[in-house]
């Protein structure tokens, strides 16, 4: 029997995602990861390579935690400064035909409401390419940007990323949500297509409400509750592998 591979590239909105100092480098060109040109290039040549989608990670905050500062963090460019990944879907969709887009929003700091209303222009945009990474953060530091006192504690995380994820999806069918943390009303003037639902995940195990709405698992192995009317057999698990 054969199987499907999918080929993902993996990038964030900053210059040192996973290889900080990288930029060093000659034939390097993160160092340009605020201009248009160097996003679409990449595009263009993942959708030449026959890769199946990019997938942008996020993180709100800074690394502060090493000696207690943020200082090697800045000296070393480890992920700051980091620039939003919603803004890179629609010059990367007008670059490309085919290329799925998979951007991160943490549900700790997204209101569901404004959240589905912005994923859902960008679904309208892209024509349906658009998918959701859902995370709920392990940064104190994010939780400070955004005026919070401090992380919620874990499992209070996962019910509220629980809630986020149904209100917002529920949203932007424009079908009135009310839940534990959040209640919506309506998508107002930007309702999407049902398949704006096709969000990724990447969280561990343990968010088993959040894979609910899921079609793609990142990262994690195991068996996953699927939300009424999905099909448990069309879902995509990918398990990370570690290259030594």
């Amino acid at each position: 029997m054969t199987k499907t591979i999918r080929f993902n590239a993996f990038e964030m909105n900053c210059v040192g995602h996973q290889s900080p100092g990288l930029w060093r480098h000659p034939r390097d060109r993160s160092w340009q990861y605020k201009d248009l040109e160097y996003r679409t290039d990449l595009a263009k040549v993942l959708e030449t390579g026959f890769f199946d989608s990019i997938f942008i990670a996020d993180v709100i905050g800074y690394y502060d935690v090493y000696k207690g500062n943020l200082d090697n963090a800045l000296l070393q460019g480890v992920q700051i400064p980091v620039n939003d990944p919603l803004q890179l879907v629609n010059p990367i969709a007008l670059a490309t035909n085919h290329l799925g887009i998979g951007v991160t929003a943490s549900t700790s700091f997204e209101h569901p409401y404004t959240f589905a209303r912005r994923l859902s222009t960008a679904d309208h945009h892209t024509k349906g390419r658009i998918g959701w990474n859902i995370v709920t953060s392990y940064l104190e530091s994010g939780a400070k940007n955004v005026g919070q006192g401090g992380l919620r504690s874990h499992d209070n995380r996962y019910d509220v990323a629980s809630d986020i994820s149904k209100c917002s999806t529920s949203s932007s069918k424009e079908v009135g949500k009310r839940g534990r943390s959040f209640a919506t009303r309506s998508a107002g003037s930007s309702p999407t297509r049902p398949r704006f639902t096709r969000s990724v995940t990447r969280e561990n195990i343990s968010c088993r409400k959040g894979c609910q709405v899921t079609d793609v698992v990142i990262g994690s192995a195991g068996v996953f509750p699927v939300a009424t009317g999905r099909d448990p057999a069309r879902r995509i698990s990918m398990t990370s592998l570690r290259v030594k």
